[in-house]
């Protein structure tokens, strides 16, 4: 369904699923000259990463500096001889908060790299919501996960390339020199325009609402459709109210939310929404082709984001999270209408009468997983306090 769009001066092409985002991700690594700088929070060792693993290697043997970031929860499961093998080709590898306790309840442990991006020569970025593992989840899955990605050359990749370079700026040196390079990078991101092209963040330092702030602004000010397809959803008490004023003031809303069980205390907690939602006349219709990863919304037809960002308490409160926000009727339709066909062929339509006619023992199970998923990310985490990195 690849589409490309002007807007403002950037060429945007919207990519859906792995399968066109890895080709495309490899060929522009494969083209570059300079640079290329990669961040994901999962880095499978599988068939997708054994063919990004060797376009890096490629790159970094030509002469390009190639940089690629790990989270240390997400892709701790990377063999110590991948690691060592992309080293080995020139490959500088940094983990975002290694994992050394896995059973430790710490904030920190939550607090993690989310976030899927790339950047090559500075020129061409991507921003995702689709880590670098094959799209099909296996067993008697057959279909790819649901996910999109951006590609995009404009202005905008100014202000990811600082993004990008001061977070490794941020792990990689400890030194007077790292705080210079930060005050000067800082200097040039003030100065960066942002008109319909926006690169919006999250992370426990001066940007912890933007993302949920760029949503509820989106919200506040729709007045026919909000669309949003989103893998964990369990939005705090602000989310929720804008989008009851919202279907209360005659907006359709429909909600594209995950179908199958993945992790069952946040899929139960999910659940624990579905009766105020659709008591307001919200529509929910659960995906079940394959697992939903899609982190995106699409609001009167004009308004749009794709990126890492799911609209749940471990995005929004304490993960660092990139998301790309559209203002263009042209991208905003692609969009809305690949949405609307996974609507219609892949998803269930969740009806409020037989909703209402659950048992007493799954309504005890929805309670307390909300309880338990709320409990856990503010007690441990956001309640804590602030993190530097």
């Amino acid at each position: 369904m690849s589409s490309t769009h002007l807007v403002d001066g950037h060429i945007l092409m919207l990519l859906r699923n792995g399968e066109e985002y890895f080709p495309r991700l490899i060929k522009a690594i494969d083209a570059a000259t300079r640079t290329v700088y990669l961040e994901t929070y999962i880095y499978a060792a599988d068939t997708v990463g054994r063919q990004i693993s060797q376009a890096l290697q490629r790159a970094a043997k030509r002469g390009v500096k190639a940089h690629l970031l790990l989270d240390g929860f997400g892709s701790a499961d990377l063999p110590v001889a991948w690691v060592d093998e992309l080293r080995g080709a020139g490959v500088v590898v940094l983990w975002y908060r290694p994992e050394i306790a896995r059973f430790s309840l710490r904030r920190h442990r939550l607090r993690r790299l989310h976030r899927k991006l790339a950047l090559i020569d500075e020129r061409i970025a991507f921003v995702s919501g689709i880590n670098i593992i094959n799209d099909v989840p296996g067993g008697q899955i057959v279909a790819p996960r649901l996910d999109y990605t951006v590609e995009l050359q404009g202005s905008t990749t100014e202000q990811i390339h600082f993004v990008m370079r001061r977070l490794w700026t941020l792990i990689s040196w400890i030194n007077f020199r790292r705080q210079r390079e930060r005050v000067k990078l800082l200097a040039a991101f003030k100065n960066i325009e942002q008109h319909k092209v926006a690169f919006v963040l999250r992370d426990n330092l001066r940007n912890r609402h933007a993302i949920e702030h760029a949503y509820l602004k989106a919200i506040a000010g729709a007045q026919r459709e909000i669309i949003i397809a989103n893998a964990y959803f369990l939005p705090g008490m602000r989310f929720r109210h804008a989008l009851l004023d919202a279907a209360r003031r005659g907006v359709r809303v429909v909600l594209l939310l995950q179908g199958r069980v993945e992790y069952r205390l946040q899929h139960f907690a999910t659940l624990a929404l579905y009766d105020e939602l659709l008591r307001a006349g919200m529509e929910i219709h659960e995906y079940h082709a394959s697992f939903m990863h899609a982190k995106v919304a699409v609001i009167d037809g004009y308004w749009a984001t794709v990126g890492s960002s799911n609209i749940d308490p471990f995005s929004l409160w304490l993960a660092r999270e990139a998301n790309l926000v559209v203002r263009d009727a042209g991208f905003a339709e692609s969009l809305r209408a690949d949405l609307l066909q996974e609507i219609a062929h892949s998803a269930r339509l969740i009806s409020p009468s037989v909703w209402s006619e659950h048992g007493i023992w799954i309504y005890l199970k929805m309670r307390i997983s909300y309880v338990m998923v709320r409990f856990l990310t503010g007690v441990i985490g956001y309640a804590r306090g602030h993190d530097n990195v």
